[in-house]
């Protein structure tokens, strides 16, 4: 199989493999009795209708990214007219729901404007389908394509609903990332579409995956600002890798070290591991028996108390998952990742679409592999029992995306869910009773005014820390119309420090955009813009530091003024200041106290200065300067506030000191207000004056 070709079998193709049988000779389109176009105001903020039934499969958009409709391929078209005053979008939006009986069936579902251009589009496996677009004034028209009817009759509603409302953005100082670039002599430099990235905590090395290369990337922190050395360290086909990529993932055991590099082959994969950075590999059986032929993920941790623990000395679960035509499944490897199990279905098309996100195991053994579509929500499938069975279960907050989310999990086994919501914005949603319930449901895009993202990836540390990175554009609309999306995409990374309450969000690449144009993520029916193929990944170091992986789409003069060169070069975002994900390594501040002058006034009066810094990575609470005369306290200044790595001079009047000579000191924070990085060194040498 070709590069352009990695997607053997999207969730939609599936469905359509399964259903087709079941399509009833000779059967014609019928729709619904047409009806006046209703128009949606405030005052009237909704209207429902029904259509069908339909037998005739419409899958025209398989080749064309749109739909056709004619006679031979049917679509059914309802217009309708939106009438907003100005600023009702601000906490608004346009709301469409389309479901039908069967889960089996699949519609998909286009919003036109007058100009019959398509504004937003769900066009997934799931149940309901769900549009959000902005609600301006003007007409539309709801299209609603039968991909695979199976004789079914839809409903569709469309409605003007409230936004969900957003906390404030967190108010914890902002980290700060610089990106690295591979060197030209990594193989697969420019061919990194959907990397996948780990550390090896033991060493500190970084493992990068990308088409079927692997580099060992090594951060030189002695260096400000770090330097970052790219090695290859693939492992050598035929027994470990592939000649051409057949869906490439990497996993880096964060308690072993052990990093496994896999590509896809058929019903089995080409899978080995490495207990040295990538100095040698050791080939493995590769997959679970009758694992799925698509869209594979490998992960690890704990085995869960209560189940069929290890077989040999290496104390983890190792996972290995992917989709079939029917079903998505997972194969459990006791034995360090050798050999695995029979593969176990995690759910079936009448539960989910069959794309999946990335297994992540919690360190109690709990495991998810997040969904995309499950009805009309996003969720995760979850084991608690090493594989053996697995529930579904869903964030209601969510609606169906196009791009796979991600779950990061926290120390305590706190999850944290990122997903592409149905109108393009990056959410994130917070559980805390393993999938069961879901909190603090928000929108993490709004400080950049982010309108459409893709590939989320999420990673946790402490279980109040999380770190979730996307590609996004403020730009609105189909970011998919490869001939009129003119959006100019960044990379961003929200952080939480407070359990997934507030985020704070920054653009991590600041300087130059990551694209272009269109961004395609409905597999094999793209064109050029399909250049990042389908996700980007995170991962953390020893320290907490948050390291994303991604593919740059905009590189030498695109990134000035463009147009998209629509390369894929192999990079990593590495956060170099502010707190990461381990309190333990949290920069503190460090106050220092300096140049002490002092003089007499004419009544006795105590006049001082000094200049005071912080060379710390965290800013000072409001702190104060006292000044000494050998022990006895003449005075000290009022509460100042030190940001970091700043400084300031302070002065102090007040206080009486008599004629002669005397020595005095300068103490800053003299009450240990502020904790410190270094408490010794808060005090000046002893200065002689004489008044």
């Amino acid at each position: 199989m070709t590069r352009p070709l990695r997607r053997l079998l999207s969730s939609r193709i599936a469905r359509a493999v399964v259903v087709a049988s079941l399509l009833p000779l000779g059967a014609s389109l019928l729709s619904g009795p047409a009806s006046a176009a209703e128009t949606l105001t405030p005052t009237a903020p909704s209207f429902s209708y029904t259509a069908g039934p339909f037998a005739t499969p419409n899958v025209s958009a398989n080749a064309t990214g749109e739909p056709v409709c004619n006679a031979a391929l049917p679509c059914n078209d309802h217009p309708f007219s939106v009438s907003t005053p100005a600023g009702y979008g601000m906490d608004n939006q346009l709301k469409v729901v389309v479901q039908w009986p069967t889960a089996a069936a699949d519609f998909d579902v286009y919003l036109l404007d007058a100009a019959g251009t398509t504004i937003s589009s769900a066009a997934s496996s799931s149940d309901p389908e769900v549009i959000l677009s902005a609600p301006d004034t003007g007409s539309y028209v709801l299209r609603v394509v039968p991909y695979a009817p199976l004789g079914q009759s839809f409903t569709a509603t469309v409605s003007l609903v409230a936004k969900p409302v957003n906390p404030p953005p967190g108010t914890d100082p902002k980290p700060t990332f610089k990106n690295y670039a591979a060197s030209e002599s990594f193989p697969e430099a420019h061919s990194a579409g959907e990397p996948s990235i780990g550390v090896d905590r033991r060493t500190g090395k970084v493992m990068y995956q990308a088409y079927t290369g692997t580099a060992r990337v090594t951060f030189d922190d002695t260096k400000k600002p770090a330097t970052a050395t790219w090695q290859d360290a693939s492992a050598i086909p035929p027994k470990c890798t592939a000649a051409t990529s057949l869906d490439p993932i990497l996993f880096t055991d964060r308690q072993t070290g052990r990093t496994f590099e896999s590509q896809l082959a058929g019903k089995a994969a080409l899978t080995c591991y490495t207990d040295d950075d990538g100095a040698t590999w050791t080939p493995t059986a590769g997959s679970g028996i009758n694992s799925g032929v698509d869209h594979q993920t490998l992960g690890g941790g704990p085995f869960s108390s209560g189940s069929p623990g290890a077989l040999t000395g290496y104390p983890n679960a190792v996972y290995y998952c992917s989709q079939d035509i029917a079903d998505a499944s997972c194969a459990v490897s006791r034995d360090g990742g050798l050999t695995y199990g029979p593969a176990v279905p995690m759910y079936s098309l009448l539960d989910c679409g069959g794309l999946h996100g990335h297994v992540k195991v919690a360190p109690d053994g709990t495991v998810y592999v997040p969904n995309k579509g499950c009805g009309s929500n996003q969720a995760v499938a979850v084991s608690e029992d090493n594989g053996l069975s697995w529930q579904v279960r869903k964030d209601p907050f969510s609606t169906p995306g196009d791009s796979d989310p991600s779950v990061g999990i926290g120390s305590n086994g706190t999850i944290y869910m990122g997903y592409q919501n149905s109108d393009g914005r990056p959410r994130i949603a917070v559980s805390r009773d393993k999938g069961r319930t879901w909190t603090d449901d928000q929108d993490v895009g709004l400080p950049f005014g982010i309108r459409n993202s893709v590939f989320p990836t999420v990673v946790a540390g402490d279980d109040d820390r999380a770190a979730f990175a996307f590609l996004g554009t403020p730009t609105g609309g189909n970011y998919q119309d490869t001939a009129n999306f003119k959006g100019i995409w960044h990379l961003y990374v929200a952080t939480t420090y407070d359990g997934g309450k507030t985020w704070v969000t920054v653009d991590a690449t600041p300087y130059a955009p990551v694209q272009r144009g269109s961004i395609c993520t409905g597999g094999t029916t793209c064109g050029s813009d399909r250049n990042l193929l389908d996700f980007i990944d995170v991962t953390i170091d020893a320290r907490g530091r948050v390291l994303v992986a991604f593919a740059d789409g905009c590189t030498g003069a695109c990134e000035k003024s463009g147009p998209n060169n629509f390369d894929a070069l192999a990079t990593i975002s590495r956060q170099n200041s502010g707190k990461t994900l381990f309190a333990a390594y949290d920069p503190k501040p460090d106050l220092i106290v300096r140049n002490l002058t002092a003089s007499r006034g004419p009544s006795g009066a105590f006049n001082g200065s000094a200049a005071v810094r912080n060379q710390g990575g965290l800013p000072a609470k409001p702190v104060v300067v006292r000044f000494l005369d050998e022990t006895r306290t003449i005075g000290e200044t009022a509460p100042i506030e030190l940001g970091a790595f700043s400084a300031r001079t302070v002065s102090f009047s007040g206080g009486t000191v008599t004629t002669g000579s005397h020595t005095l000191t300068a103490v800053v924070d003299p009450r240990n207000a502020v904790v410190e990085s270094n408490e010794s060194n808060n005090r000046t040498r002893r200065v002689p004056f004489t008044f």
